[in-house]
């Protein structure tokens, strides 16, 4: 059996073992666009965690994003509520819809907009990518469904990006 890190006494396992984040207690000061609240569970501030991040995001009904990308993230969504839509590809020609269950697979560096599909349902969803970092890249791809004053604001952005 491969030796841990920690193996050598109990009390580090304490606080070093597995973590539970109660759902009340995600936090909100995380980046996030109009029309989209983001809250994170799992990150290296939070827990330590070195490859990925883990939190929710409620989309208010119609909202949608620009045309943006993730580089070289890997993101999963499971919609909990709602109906996601999702555009992609190089003028966001192909389109899919997800409902609670669903899972949505985002590649790295696919060109994507995310979307409420319902215009007076809010959308809530699980989000979880590869790595700790906000990486969104906004690309000059005109979208098919315009955005309604959703910019992305994030650490890259930090006055907004369609």
């Amino acid at each position: 059996m491969e030796e841990h890190p920690h193996s050598s006494g109990d009390a580090k396992w304490k606080h070093d073992g597995v973590r539970v984040i109660p759902g009340d207690q995600l936090d909100p000061n995380v980046p996030s666009t109009p029309g989209m609240d983001r809250k994170a569970a799992i990150t290296f501030a939070r827990v330590g965690a070195q490859k990925l991040w883990a939190g929710t995001v409620t989309i208010h009904p119609n909202a949608k994003t620009g045309a943006h990308h993730h580089g070289h993230l890997e993101s999963v969504i499971y919609v909990v509520k709602g109906r996601a839509r999702m555009r992609w590809g190089e003028r966001l020609e192909f389109t899919a819809e997800a409902g609670p269950g669903d899972f949505i697979y985002v590649p790295p560096y696919v060109p994507h907009q995310e979307i409420n599909a319902s215009p007076t349902e809010v959308l809530e969803c699980v989000l979880c990518r590869s790595d700790g970092q906000a990486v969104a890249i906004n690309l000059p791809i005109e979208p098919v469904e315009k955005p309604e004053q959703v910019l992305w604001v994030d650490p890259t952005h930090p006055h907004g990006g369609v």
